[in-house]
């Protein structure tokens, strides 16, 4: 049987928010961690929702694109001031 696509679960730090879920969602979300727990180690549903929205918004394309696209519009600014910085150390001898 092919394990699950969340595997196991790694140890974070955490913040708490609070969720409102349709039932059908809840009662999947059921499921799927009494499979998980069954497969891996027991593990409370709300234990793995942070997990499932994580592996998401990895997988979401057009978000790694933008985030992509935003990094680089600001990076340049960034790297012109190290070099600037870089070029005015050694420029000056005081290395």
């Amino acid at each position: 049987m092919p394990d699950l696509r969340l595997g196991r679960l790694p140890k974070v730090g955490v913040v708490r928010m609070t969720i409102i879920l349709p039932e059908p969602l809840k009662e999947e979300l059921d499921q799927y961690a009494a499979e998980h727990g069954r497969l891996y180690e027991p593990v409370d549903t709300a234990a793995l929702i942070p997990h499932m929205l994580e592996a998401f918004v990895r997988s979401d394309r057009g978000w790694r694109s933008r985030k992509t696209k935003a990094g680089r519009s600001r990076q340049p600014v960034t790297s012109q001031a190290s070099s600037t910085m870089r070029s005015g150390a050694e420029g000056d001898g005081s290395a």
